[in-house]
């Protein structure tokens, strides 16, 4: 099971499309429940856990994160950071974690835009000195939000060629006010899509030679194709994984503070389960690759059908290109070019969702 602990509602950034904090009466910023106790609901519920730091920014509450991992010593450790306070957490504690998420969205210019002025410099900082000084073994994955100034080939190659292990990216959508889905949808026909085939290609030329990179969503939907299926959103919301919350909380889903559908239990009472998808994707024909793309999208309809169903369409169309290039994929799977262990991926471990 993937567990998300939010460490405070706070955040020391605003960034353009998420606002930065989270209310302090829906997800206190000064945590409530005692990272014993939550270190002691996980352990009672999951022998092997997979356990990410979240927030809010998470570093903001160090402490915090260095009394769960001393009380759960044999989970599986990761966090999801702006990476602005990366010096905050001791760098033994750094040397524990499997999976390190560093949010950044490309280029400078475009990072900066979003996230504020200098927060590049940081990230890129926090990378070098996880890898160069800390020697943190951990997966570092730049963890990208995709908006209308972004342009996808271009970005992605470039966090690649910074040295991140991986690069995952959430499209910029549904809730957002920069664009609404016929902008999007003009975007993603311009720009997204075609930039989603020059990485196929890039991936599979990358492939025949006998590296695999780290482009997760390609990574995710190529072990759907090729290797086993999703029975549930990728990331595992409200079925294979819960966040707990600082007020003790338990949530379906590690955004959803605030949304009472999200409430899946408390850590002094248990968990009930009861999220259910939209019929149009129980029946989809791409939901053994997709799932159901994103949990929140199925109770939050910030756009409407109409939002929902662009984004779709957009989805379908990233799994087709990729479908293209599936039997080279294969080809190379069989021929020992390609280690079928590093095809099957499981958002799980890196606490990805997997669709854009």
């Amino acid at each position: 099971m993937l567990w998300f602990v939010l460490t405070t509602g706070a955040c020391n950034l605003a960034c353009k499309y998420c606002g930065g904090s989270f209310s302090n009466k829906h997800s206190p910023w000064r945590p409530r429940a005692a990272p014993g106790e939550v270190a002691k609901f996980i352990a009672s519920r999951d022998s092997s856990p997979v356990v990410f730091f979240y927030g809010g920014e998470p570093l903001l509450n160090p402490q915090y994160i260095a009394k769960v991992m001393d009380a759960l010593g044999n989970a599986r450790f990761g966090i999801q950071t702006n990476g602005t306070l990366v010096k905050r957490l001791p760098t033994e504690l750094w040397r524990r974690f499997s999976t390190v998420l560093l949010s950044i969205d490309g280029p400078k210019e475009v990072t900066d835009y979003y996230r504020g002025v200098g927060v590049y410099d940081k990230v890129v900082d926090a990378l070098r000195w996880l890898k160069n000084e800390v020697g943190c073994r951990c997966k570092v994955i730049a963890r990208m939000a995709v908006s209308k100034r972004s342009q996808l080939y271009r970005d992605v190659v470039h966090l690649l060629g910074l040295g991140f292990d991986a690069v995952h990216w959430q499209l910029n959508v549904i809730w957002t006010e920069e664009w609404g889905p016929a902008e999007f949808l003009k975007w993603a026909k311009e720009s997204y899509l075609p930039d989603v085939g020059k990485l196929r290609d890039l991936f599979l030329a990358e492939a025949r030679r006998g590296r695999v990179l780290g482009i997760i969503p390609f990574l995710g939907i190529y072990r759907a194709l090729l290797v086993r299926p999703y029975d549930w959103v990728p990331c595992g919301a409200g079925k294979h994984s819960f966040a707990i919350n600082t007020d003790g909380r338990v949530l379906h889903c590690p955004i959803a503070v605030s949304e009472k559908w999200a409430t899946a239990g408390h850590i002094k009472i248990g968990i009930k389960n009861g999220v259910k998808l939209k019929d149009k994707c129980l029946t989809c024909e791409y939901r053994h690759v997709c799932g159901g793309r994103c949990l929140y999208t199925h109770y939050e309809d910030y756009w409407g059908e109409e939002g929902f169903d662009a984004v779709c369409q957009v989805t379908k169309r990233t799994i087709r290109i990729l479908e293209e290039g599936a039997p080279i994929l294969a080809e190379l799977m069989r021929g020992g070019v390609v280690r079928k262990e590093d095809i099957d991926y499981d958002p799980l471990l890196d606490s990805t969702e997997v669709i854009p």
